[in-house]
């Protein structure tokens, strides 16, 4: 045993798997999972955990649905991967054809990979070059706002809050994008107009999440916001991209918050529920307008890029067997459920001590607290009261997988109700 080795008893070396956002030092053993099945988690000492967060937004339908594993296991059996360089299939055919007829307004051309901020990345290089096929260069710039997340990778990192969020440490080794607050009131509106027509010659772009930024604190803002940051794009020739990864689904009771708010995007980027939680898998769906920047017999226009696994057939017979599962089965009505559950009950949360805030969305409910210490001990806390709720920064929330029944959902507020009551007592 090494003299620094953390206080559990572990080395570095006997950390094979590097775990995500955690101090490998000094964060608590992860907890082993043997099954997954509906709304609960199986852990290897016998507990079960109702799933409050449906694994990073992902698991929409509940774990193992019948539907999505059959359609999975048939892939596999046909053609478990084949390139898209020069090949095609139909799960990949099928999948963009559907998306593309489901996507708000003109959006009608998809681009598959395998991770959100891969996505969001491909969103961004799109529209710089659809720029400089139109032989505008130099518009290499981003607006994006204050509270937003994008994901981890070089170029989301620069278009996510470049303070509160979880990437300031790069300073220097990303690029740095223009950064504004939310035109929520007339006041900030006056002041994103400005700083739009100050730099619309550089910009290549607006990135925004459409009606809620989730990692960046589950702030909610409204449609006007939204319609605001379109006639502005409108104005200044501008693609106006919307980060549906949270959102997209049905999250907020409608298949898109672009449906929700009545207002569309130039682009969309999709990914976490796009496979009801079963394989990664997200697109970059794409205004026919900008599409056709590229369709050019110049070779040189073509959008050179080409994730290994995009549009794997196996992740796509996922996401069109979920896409079918939203079709056969109230998925949308269940989570305006969800949303009057939560307007029934979480207002309970207000008079708790450290409360700042609690509020609803479709399948997303938020108590938003002044600080949350020692948040190791709250997190094991709800494990012991047999619910996986996962707070971040100073927010405890819930986003449910849409089929939990109303006693197992019932069960997990009332329970992070209680939770919660005992340890804001004691903090604050």
């Amino acid at each position: 045993m090494t003299l620094d080795a953390d206080k559990r008893g572990f080395s570095p070396a006997e950390h094979a798997l590097w775990r995500p956002y955690a101090q490998m030092k000094t964060t608590p053993p992860a907890l082993p999972v043997i099954g997954a099945n509906g709304v609960r988690l199986e852990l290897a000492d016998g507990r079960t955990l109702i799933d409050g967060v449906s694994s990073w937004w992902t698991v929409c339908h509940g774990y193992r649905h019948p539907h999505i594993i059959d359609a999975v296991k048939r892939q596999l059996d046909a053609v478990p991967h084949v390139m898209l360089g020069g090949l095609t299939h139909d799960p990949a055919e099928r999948l963009a054809r559907r998306l593309a007829a489901l996507a708000p307004g003109d959006l009608n051309h998809v681009f598959f990979c395998e991770s959100g901020s891969v996505s969001v990345e491909i969103a961004m290089k799109i529209a710089v070059q659809s720029f400089i096929n139109r032989g505008q260069r130099g518009r290499t710039k981003f607006l994006a706002f204050r509270g937003g997340y994008h994901g981890d990778t070089l170029a989301t990192m620069s278009v996510c809050d470049p303070e509160e969020g979880m990437h300031h440490l790069f300073a220097g080794a990303i690029a740095r994008q223009v950064i504004a607050d939310l035109p929520t009131d007339a006041e900030r509106l006056d002041s994103l107009s400005v700083v739009m027509a100050e730099q619309a010659d550089r910009l290549a772009g607006v990135i925004v999440e459409p009606l809620v930024q989730g990692a960046g604190g589950m702030r909610f803002h409204d449609a006007t916001t939204l319609q605001a940051l379109r006639d502005l794009c409108d104005r200044h020739g501008l693609p106006l991209i919307f980060d549906e990864i949270m959102t997209g689904f049905g999250r907020l009771g409608t298949m898109f918050a672009a449906d929700k708010a009545g207002v569309s995007p130039d682009m969309m980027t999709v990914s976490k529920a796009l496979t009801g939680g079963t394989l990664p898998l997200a697109a970059t769906i794409t205004s026919t307008r900008l599409f056709e920047t590229f369709w050019d017999e110049d070779a040189g226009k073509a959008l050179m890029h080409g994730p290994t696994y995009m549009g794997n057939p196996a992740a796509c017979a996922a996401a069109n067997a979920s896409l079918d599962l939203f079709e056969r089965e109230p998925r949308l009505a269940q989570v305006h459920a969800i949303e009057s559950m939560f307007a029934a009950l979480l207002p309970e949360a207000r008079v708790l001590p450290g409360v700042v805030d609690v509020r609803w969305q479709g399948a997303i409910g938020v108590i938003e607290m002044q600080s949350l210490p020692e948040l190791d001990i709250l997190k094991a806390a709800f494990v012991e009261a047999g619910i996986w709720v996962r707070p971040f920064n100073n927010i405890i929330y819930l986003m449910p997988p849409y089929v939990i029944s109303a006693e197992d959902l019932e069960h997990l507020i009332r329970t992070m109700l209680r939770v919660t009551a005992g340890w804001a007592r004691r903090h604050f």
